[in-house]
């Protein structure tokens, strides 16, 4: 089993399989990302792109998906859409 330091929970932990994103950022997420925390991503993915109402398909929901993929693993974390209330 791969393991990788994961940037999002400080500790070793199983890796990915692949490179879960195109390019040099889906190889800096294969090599320190753990797969728990991309997880985690997923679930607050499916918040953002319902959150703004934008397709993954789309190009401003790629670039959307993008800034705050680098953002939730490589910066402050990523803020929450403006406005958001958790549901529950």
């Amino acid at each position: 089993m791969r393991t990788v330091f994961c940037v999002k929970f400080q500790t070793e932990m199983p890796g990915l399989d692949a490179p879960p994103w195109p390019g040099e950022l889906g190889q800096r997420i294969f090599d320190n990302v753990s797969a728990e925390a991309w997880k985690h991503w997923e679930e607050r993915q499916k918040m953002i792109l319902n959150e703004y109402r934008v397709m993954p398909w789309q190009k401003e929901g790629q670039e959307l998906i993008k800034a705050q993929l680098e953002q939730y693993f490589f910066g402050e974390g990523g803020g929450l859409p403006p406005g958001y209330q958790p549901k529950g």
